[in-house]
């Protein structure tokens, strides 16, 4: 229950941010940010958390410094910057963050299901590195209300999208190994 109630609340950030920025001063707002990011850390208690955290109340902080809506805006890179790093990192030291993810349902996971995860697991980090480019272009050059609509909710279609078309490659992966 409580896991939902946060990623809901995550899920939510850009448009609560967007709705509010006309009605609070961006310091107020700061403290949102904080909450969030400092709940999850806790929720989770993964290193990764407590990084996105840490990074996420130096954007509170600089926001309430200069009252300013820039560094709240700048969140949703940020997550993609701390998803990335995991992606990334799992790719050096294996095993994959996707191979950790199919072993969960799957523990005897063929050869062929290892390449395939890694090759999945850096078709993540691609999207990151665009997902967080563009959350990180709206912030800085596009409307509130352009920077909402992208993050709060084309970010998340284009993360469905990849979910979708993943599972279809990967219908087609396990029919061709089970056939050849």
């Amino acid at each position: 229950m409580r896991a939902t109630v946060l990623l809901a609340l995550s899920l939510a950030y850009p448009l609560v941010v967007y709705w509010a920025l006309g009605r609070f001063e961006p310091r107020w707002l700061a403290l949102l940010l904080f909450a969030l990011a400092l709940l999850r850390a806790v929720a989770t208690r993964q290193a990764v958390w407590l990084v996105a955290a840490a990074g996420a109340g130096l954007l509170a902080l600089l926001a309430t410094l200069f009252n300013d809506a820039l560094p709240l805006k700048l969140y949703p890179a940020l997550v993609n910057v701390v998803m990335l790093g995991v992606f990334a990192t799992s790719l050096v030291f294996p095993p994959s963050a996707i191979e950790r993810i199919a072993r969960l349902s799957e523990p005897d996971l063929p050869a062929h299901g290892v390449a395939y995860t890694r090759r999945v697991t850096q078709v993540w980090c691609g999207f990151f590195v665009v997902n967080g480019t563009l959350a990180f272009a709206t912030a800085l050059w596009a409307s509130d209300r352009v920077w909402a609509l992208y993050n709060g909710l084309l970010a998340y279609a284009l993360i469905g999208l990849l979910f979708a078309g993943e599972w279809l490659v990967r219908q087609r992966v396990k029919a061709a190994h089970r056939h050849g």
